[in-house]
């Protein structure tokens, strides 16, 4: 009985994280849609709950950047498209940044 108590908090403590990362990861996209930060930011000091999202799925949020031009961007850098924003190399991670800064 101890075990199972202890697993439900367990479960109940990570649902509670994951849906302080899904909060995060919305308002960051909110922010980046509506200008106030920037994509460069946020790849080259990537906040904590963003390094499990896909690259892809940032890129989508900022305005004027589709899903043709965000693949685009990725095939230029070398990057896949399921690529998560911590799973980036130093050079992936500087190429796009180079990429984004002059697109």
């Amino acid at each position: 009985m101890v075990t199972s108590i202890r697993s439900h908090d367990r479960r109940m403590i990570a649902l509670r994280r994951a849906n302080e990362v899904r909060i995060a990861r919305a308002r960051l996209k909110r922010d980046l849609r509506e200008g106030n930060v920037r994509i460069e930011q946020i790849l080259a000091e990537p906040p904590e709950q963003v390094s499990t999202a896909q690259v892809l799925d940032l890129l989508l949020a900022v305005p004027k950047i589709g899903p043709v031009k965000a693949a685009r961007l990725l095939n230029t850098a070398r990057v896949g498209q399921s690529k998560t924003v911590g799973g980036l190399t130093d050079r992936q991670r500087g190429h796009l940044i180079e990429l984004l800064a002059h697109a």
